[in-house]
Order: C-alpha cells, then structure tokens, then sequence
C-alpha cells in the first residue's frame, strides 16, 4: 500500500471555496473528468449537514494493451464520491474510491476543505490517498503501486491548478452578484 498525503491553503473564505467546489467539473485542467451525477443528496434538519453521493465518469489513459490485458473495454472509469458538508463547524469532507478494477487497484480518497485555523479568512486543504494492489496482481503490486501513486501526485497537482482557475473565475461572479451589495448605480 502506497500513501499520499497533500496540504495546500487557499486564500479564500471557506463559505466561497465550499460553494465553488461544486462548479469544479468540468474545466479545462480536468479534462479526464467526463461527467458528474448526483446519485442522492440529503439535509439533516437539526444539524444542517447537507450529505451528497456522486458517480463520476472519467477517461483515464491507460494504455490499450493493459486494458486489453485487465478484460476492459474502453477507458472509461467509474468513482463514488461522498461529500459531506457542515456549515458549523466549517468543513467539506469529501470521500471517493474507484469502482472500476477495483479489485486490481483500490484508491481511497478523503479530501477535506476547513476554515483554517489561524487566518479565517483563508481555507485549508487536505488531501490523503490510499493505493491498494489486489492480490490478483501480488507478483506486480509494487511497481503497480509505485506507478500508480507517480500518476495520482500528477492529476493531484493538475486538479488543484484546475481548481484554483475555477475559484478565481467564481470569485469574480461573485463579486460581480447584483447580491453581493456591489450592485452598479443607475
């Protein structure tokens, strides 16, 4: 098993960084990422925590000939991710694994966004990734695992540039809100 661990600080306000989480997908440095679907979305009355499931498609470059060696049929990839988003305490936990050749390779993700503790107005970002060979590949697992945490620190770096330009474009909707107060004067 192979560990990946990533800390990052934004510097936005949580409230702003957690809303444009949800405008992530798509952009122009995650292309991989096909499509999102909300599977199931609830709000708890009493706490306010707001719990999503998602299926996302991805397009992984793998090549063909492992494909081909694994049984698959095309690059398409399935992940479940649940978020879970409470507005008292600050945080937006977010949880995913890969459903597709998941007993050839287990990737387990938790990312959680939080008010950062020393600058409130700053959000911080943490990241871990798992990497699990299956036993059907114990005689591979190490270079399997050792490639396969190479790629995951690549599309980590890439999806926090991704997500940084998707904050910088909602930032400016948002400043932009007739809402905000800044409404232009007639």
């Amino acid at each position: 098993m192979k560990i990946f661990q990533s800390t990052h600080d934004y510097s936005y306000p949580w409230s702003l960084v957690s809303a444009a989480n949800w405008q992530k997908y798509p952009n122009e440095h995650c292309s991989h990422v096909q499509h999102v679907d909300v599977l199931n979305r609830t709000v708890d009355p009493k706490t306010g925590v707001l719990t999503t499931e998602r299926l996302i498609t991805v397009n992984q470059n793998v090549p063909t000939l492992i494909m081909k060696l694994l049984g698959c049929n095309g690059s398409e990839q399935y992940v479940r991710e649940i978020s879970i988003i409470d507005p008292k305490e600050k945080t937006l936990t977010m949880t995913s694994q890969n459903l597709t050749m998941s007993n050839l390779l287990s990737v387990n993700e938790t990312i959680v966004y939080r008010e950062h503790p020393h600058d409130k107005q700053k959000t911080q970002f943490t990241q871990q990734a798992a990497i699990s060979a299956g036993s059907i590949v114990s005689r591979w697992a190490n270079v399997i695992e050792d490639f396969s945490l190479k790629r995951f620190q690549q599309n980590a770096a890439v999806g926090r540039e991704g997500f940084s330009k998707v904050l910088e474009r909602f930032v400016v909707m948002a400043e932009a809100s007739p809402t905000n107060g800044n409404e232009p004067s007639r």
